[in-house]
């Protein structure tokens, strides 16, 4: 796998590429000249874990049969500086998985996001080592149309 940014502005926003093409951009914060052109790099580590788990996700329930008319993940995580470092990675993370759809199977949802999480998702393999990762699941039934 292989990323290339390149720098867009004389300051800290970049545009990054991967093999996909699409481009994503990133920037500082506005405390050291970023101007709100991307988003932060540490958001972006939170919305790989967010979105990787996500696509297992709705693959498994997708063969599932499960119908989702709606389906969000939240991540937070909660960053501690090293002693003698201006280093602060994540120490915890929660997902926050938010479903809506028609008879969902509540056993099936947690069986696909154990699976996501223990089995599929490199993104929580990569994570992991560093970070205490749990979730939680919300679940509503989908609104009836008249």
């Amino acid at each position: 796998m292989k990323v290339e940014l390149v720098r867009v502005n004389d300051a800290f926003h970049f545009e990054g590429t991967g093999s996909s093409e699409v481009k994503v951009h990133t920037d500082g914060s506005p405390e050291i000249g970023g101007v709100g052109a991307g988003v932060r790099p540490m958001e972006l580590l939170l919305m790989g874990l967010a979105s990787c788990s996500a696509i297992d996700v709705v693959l498994i329930l997708k063969k599932q049969k499960q119908d989702i008319t709606d389906f969000r993940v939240t991540a937070d995580g909660d960053r501690v500086e090293e002693e003698g470092t201006k280093r602060s990675p994540f120490r915890n993370i929660h997902l926050t998985y938010k479903f809506v759809g028609n008879d969902l199977d509540e056993k099936k949802i947690d069986r696909a996001i154990a699976l996501s999480m223990e089995k599929y998702c490199s993104a929580t393999a990569q994570l992991e080592a560093l970070a205490t990762i749990t979730h939680s699941v919300e679940i509503e039934a989908a609104e009836l149309k008249s």
